[in-house]
This record gives C-alpha cells, sequence and structure tokens, in this order.
C-alpha cells in the first residue's frame, strides 16, 4: 500500500500535468502554471498534507496563473492547489480574512481583486497545503 504522502504527490502532480484531467490528451503542452511550479517543485519531496501553516507578515503568498498559490519559508514550501484554481491570476491581490491568527488555513476566506482597477475578481476556496522540502543532497546513491 502507497504512503499517504506519496497519494498526495502523485494527486498534486497529475492535476498539474493534466489541468483537463477529465478530458482525453489532445497533446497540448502543459499550461505555464503548470510548468512554473513543476519547475519550482525540482528536487523537493512532499509531506503530509496539513490543513494550516503557519505564515509571517512580512511573507509573501506567490500565485502561480491557474495552478496554486505557494507560501515558502527556507528549505520547505507549502503547496495549495485551490478549487477552481484555474481562474488565479498572478496579477490578482489576495484579501484574506484568517480566522487562526498566524496561520493560514484551509477554511480562511480569500477574496481575489484585480491589482490595477481594485475590481473584486472572486474567492478562493483553499485545500489542505503540501510541505515540499528539498531533498538531502548526497544522500543514499554514491
Amino acid at each position: 500500500m502507497m504512503p499517504l504522502k506519496q497519494i498526495a504527490a502523485l494527486t498534486a502532480l497529475t492535476l498539474l500535468a493534466a489541468p483537463g484531467a477529465a478530458q482525453p490528451d489532445t497533446g497540448e503542452k502543459p499550461s505555464k502554471g503548470a510548468t512554473e511550479l513543476a519547475k519550482l517543485l525540482d528536487g523537493r519531496v512532499a509531506g503530509e498534507p496539513q490543513t494550516c501553516v503557519r505564515t509571517l507578515p512580512s511573507e509573501s503568498i506567490n500565485v502561480i496563473d491557474g495552478t496554486a498559490l505557494v507560501v515558502g519559508r527556507g528549505k520547505t514550501i507549502y503547496v495549495n492547489v485551490p478549487q477552481y484554481a484555474d481562474s488565479l491570476d498572478e496579477d490578482d491581490i489576495l484579501l484574506i480574512r484568517r480566522y487562526n491568527g498566524s496561520q493560514l488555513c484551509r477554511l480562511d476566506w480569500i477574496e481575489t481583486r484585480d491589482r490595477h482597477g481594485g475590481f473584486y475578481n472572486g474567492n478562493v476556496m483553499l485545500n489542505d497545503f503540501v510541505p515540499y522540502t528539498r531533498a538531502e543532497k548526497g544522500s543514499g546513491e554514491g
């Protein structure tokens, strides 16, 4: 039986590699956002999904177009692939209503606004955050 963190990682990568997962393969290239996230995750190992992640006031949340939200800290980054991720735009401003202090949680309310006009764009419905940690160099093979 496959461990839960491997299942979570495979699920996330499957969703990213095939944005229209329910659609047949049309030979289209992965989206710009999926490619950007895959590059960001290269050399990292997925951990157990978490409902909340601790964030600092100075820490930014990176929006990857049509794909995910990324919160980064040191050697670990946390990736959230929200419902309706295809509506995410890197030019969006995120207005976050936190219900758990300095943590960003799955049930927090995130509203998106257009950066240029301040117009309401929609809401983001978060899922669990998957931590990705850089793999230790020099471990294992020699």
